[in-house]
């Protein structure tokens, strides 16, 4: 993290530990308060656009390069996409084989962000000095050994993802109506074993929060206070007994209060979810198209939702497997019910779905379909539109596809999670500034708290900016002395047209 302070301004640039790049600039009034912050993301993807014209069956290799992090959601859904886009259901068996492939990567996913990208910032400290808050400040605290546990069941995981997938990065398993590759007695063996020592670490894991975060009482009370606090609507996916589902289910949403807004099946997703676009990023804000787009505000006039744990959490019913049900009620009395607000609360939650992705590991392996050789289903329909949506570990992604009868792409649209938090992301960080910064002092550790409010929710930036239609509108403001002087807009249409403001002093461009 670099911060460049000057008389009006603070900004953090890059901001870290997190997929992607973006800064954070935080304007400050004349008495060096803070006025607005906002999380700009300079990057661009392009995906939506380059996709087109491409053969349907290449998105689950194409759209998992959108990300390095999370390259396992992308290639779900968009193999579900597929399934839907052939009108195609799979075999039970490669279900199952999906399943357990998604479990091991939500598994190994979240760990990575506990330790390597969000923990530092508890288990070091989040004022501590920014050369101790990494991994090796993470081992330095809990012990060498806990450290080769943590990078030696991440191997474990990656190794199994790599033998059911192909490939552990870029995933060749997925095809409309089934996967690639059929399970081995091997693998099966290995995954027993791998889930056995999982669950157990998911439970040491959940043992180091409890004593090093929510044993603390300056972290608890972070947790618990108003300053990483968001009320919005909740969105995850579920299954039919109201438990939260990674790979299948209908998508429901909550109001503030956990009263059900709406449950939607995915190939309705558009009836639901309208987009927005600000002038001032490539991002996309996605709302409930019911209520509207009243900008960045929460409560119950904003048409605001949020997606990531805390949101699975809110939207569900306990958990389909007995450890992760104990702990998911341990983690709702601590918040003093049922519907949490806190955006820190995120850390918590993350870690009781590492043990349910263990649990669920243990289940799936042991279905007497696991090891049939039927995988796929080649009974497919001509291609026209399919919508795939799972859970990524940041929230739920939706894939949509439209193609000719010869399967070749003609558009698609990706809602990623992390579009569905970039809002909250920014109102979030402009609480904490106002928190953490005044009469224009920030040291290093108070700007990386007003870093957590991003690193919570686990943020994908490259995920989220990945369209660009070529007239898109964009907005400049040209200040001077705190003052906007000039206005440069350009239109949807492509036009650009310049405001000058006459009581602004003349500005010296030579």
């Amino acid at each position: 993290m670099t911060a460049l302070l000057t008389a009006k301004k603070i900004s953090i640039d890059p901001i870290t530990r997190l997929e992607g790049h973006g800064k954070i600039e935080i304007f400050l009034d004349e008495a060096g308060e803070v006025d607005k912050a906002y999380l700009q993301l300079p990057d661009l993807r392009g995906f939506e656009k380059f996709v087109e014209g491409r053969p349907a069956e290449e998105m689950p290799q194409i759209t998992s390069r959108i990300c390095g992090v999370c390259p396992g959601a992308h290639h779900m859904a968009a193999t579900k996409a597929l399934d839907a886009l052939f009108e195609v259901e799979p075999p039970l068996a490669a279900r199952l084989i999906r399943e357990v492939y998604y479990n091991l990567h939500f598994f190994e996913d979240h760990l990575l962000h506990f330790y390597f990208l969000g923990g530092p910032d508890f288990i070091v400290g989040p004022t501590a000095p920014k050369t101790d808050r990494n991994i090796l400040g993470v081992i330095d605290k809990v012990g060498v050994e806990t450290g080769k546990e943590v990078i030696g069941i991440r191997h474990r995981a990656r190794r199994l993802i790599d033998a059911i997938a192909g490939r552990a990065i870029h995933p060749v398993l997925g095809l409309p109506g089934g996967v690639a590759k059929q399970m081995t007695p091997e693998i099966q063996a290995e995954l027993r074993a791998f889930a056995k020592d999982a669950v157990a670490f998911a439970q040491f894991t959940l043992k180091v929060f409890d004593d090093v975060v929510w044993k603390n009482p300056v972290y608890r009370d972070l947790m618990l206070g108003d300053v990483y606090r968001c009320e919005s609507y909740y969105m995850g996916m579920v299954d039919a007994d109201g438990h939260p589902d990674y790979y299948d289910g209908k998508i429901r949403v909550v109001d503030q209060q956990g009263v059900e807004f709406t449950t939607f099946e995915p190939k309705d997703y558009a009836k639901v979810i309208a987009e927005h676009v600000e002038p001032w990023t490539y991002v996309k804000f996605p709302f409930l198209r019911e209520v509207g787009w009243k900008g960045l505000v929460d409560g119950p006039e904003s048409g605001m939702y949020r997606v990531a744990p805390v949101a699975r959490m809110n939207v569900s019913k306990g958990m389909s497997t007995p450890l992760a049900a104990e702990q998911r009620s341990i983690y709702e009395d601590a918040f003093g019910g049922t519907v949490v607000h806190s955006v820190l609360a995120n850390h918590w939650a993350r870690l009781v779905e590492v043990l349910n992705n263990a649990e669920r590991i243990q289940k799936l392996v042991e279905h007497e379909e696991f090891l049939s050789p039927r995988i796929r289903n080649m009974d497919l329909a001509t291609p026209r539109e399919g919508v795939g949506i799972v859970e990524a570990p940041r929230g739920t992604l939706v894939h949509h596809y439209t193609s000719d009868a010869n399967g070749i792409i003609t558009s698609a649209n990706m809602i990623v999670a992390s579009l569905a938090n970039v809002a909250a992301m920014s109102m979030n960080i402009q609480s904490a500034a106002k928190a953490f910064i005044h009469k224009g002092q920030a040291d290093e550790g108070l700007l990386n708290m007003v870093e957590m409010a991003f690193r919570t929710y686990d943020p994908c930036m490259s995920c989220a900016t990945h369209n660009l239609p070529g007239k898109m509108p964009l907005q400049i403001g040209l200040h001077q002395s705190g003052r906007e002087t000039r206005t440069l807009l350009r239109s949807s249409e492509g036009g650009m047209t310049e405001t000058r403001h006459p009581s602004s002093p003349e500005v010296n461009h030579g």
